[in-house]
Order: structure tokens, then C-alpha cells, then sequence
């Protein structure tokens, strides 16, 4: 980035990265859970959903501040269908992502405890489509 192209210095950048990266893999700190790579062409396809579904959750939360709708704070577990520790994370920052809830709490038995600004707000989570399309994502039946 500093805007010298000598062929040296790329040389030795190119060999320092290689080089990394070879002794990551020979540590074996490189893993799924660790880099995702997995997930990569999946997850273009669910930002696109999660980004509409904060968008809606906006508005509701601009309608309840403004005193259009009612404020009833609410507290729910909500149970997550993913295998893994990053297919729950995944789910459990999606809903903390979505204005209005938040996850507080994740358990061994797998469920999240979330925080919702209204009980319309649960409804979505309970309903399971995050659930389903983080299950989906992560790549397990």
C-alpha cells in the first residue's frame, strides 16, 4: 500500500504471506470454525434476507419510539436448530443484529434467551425463518 511496485519487495510480500499461512496449517489453527470459508458463497445469499429483515425491524422500532405502536418489553427462549457453535453464534448475532431484540443468553441445551422491545417481535423468532435460514447456511440438516 505504499505505492512501490518493486518486484523484490512484492516477491518477499507474496513469500512472507505464504509462508503464514504455511505455518498456521502446520500448527493446525486454521479450522471451519475458525475461518469459514464454507460459508462464503452461502452467506452472500443470507445478508441480502438480513439486511430486509433489519430494515423492517427499523421501522416497527421508529413506529413504538415515536408512540405509534405499544412498547411491552418481553423476554423469550427461543430454541436453535444449528450443529455447531458458529451456526448458533451466527443465529444468536442475527438476532442481536435486528433492532428491537436481543440475545442475552445462550444455553447447553441450545436455546437463546432473547430480549424483545415488543411481543410482536418475538413472533418472527418463534415463527423459526431465522432459524431455518441460519440452519440452512450452516450447511446441516
Amino acid at each position: 500500500m505504499s505505492g512501490i511496485f518493486e518486484p523484490l519487495i512484492l516477491i518477499l510480500g507474496v513469500f512472507s504471506c505464504a509462508l503464514v499461512v504455511a505455518i498456521a496449517v502446520r500448527m493446525d489453527v486454521i479450522d471451519h470454525e475458525a475461518v469459514p470459508v464454507h460459508l462464503t458463497f452461502k452467506v452472500l445469499m443470507y445478508w441480502p434476507w438480513l439486511l430486509w429483515e433489519i430494515v423492517k425491524a427499523n421501522i416497527d422500532v421508529t413506529k413504538r419510539v415515536l408512540g405509534f405502536a405499544d412498547i411491552s418489553p418481553t423476554m423469550v427462549r427461543i430454541k436453535a436448530t444449528q450443529k455447531t457453535d458458529l451456526g448458533i453464534v451466527i443465529f444468536a448475532n442475527s438476532i442481536t443484529l435486528t433492532p428491537g431484540t436481543i440475545s442475552i443468553d445462550v444455553d447447553e441445551e441450545g436455546y437463546i434467551l432473547v430480549h424483545a422491545l415488543s411481543r410482536d417481535g418475538t413472533e418472527g423468532l418463534e415463527g423459526g425463518d431465522m432459524d431455518r435460514r441460519v440452519t440452512e447456511l450452516e450447511g446441516h440438516d
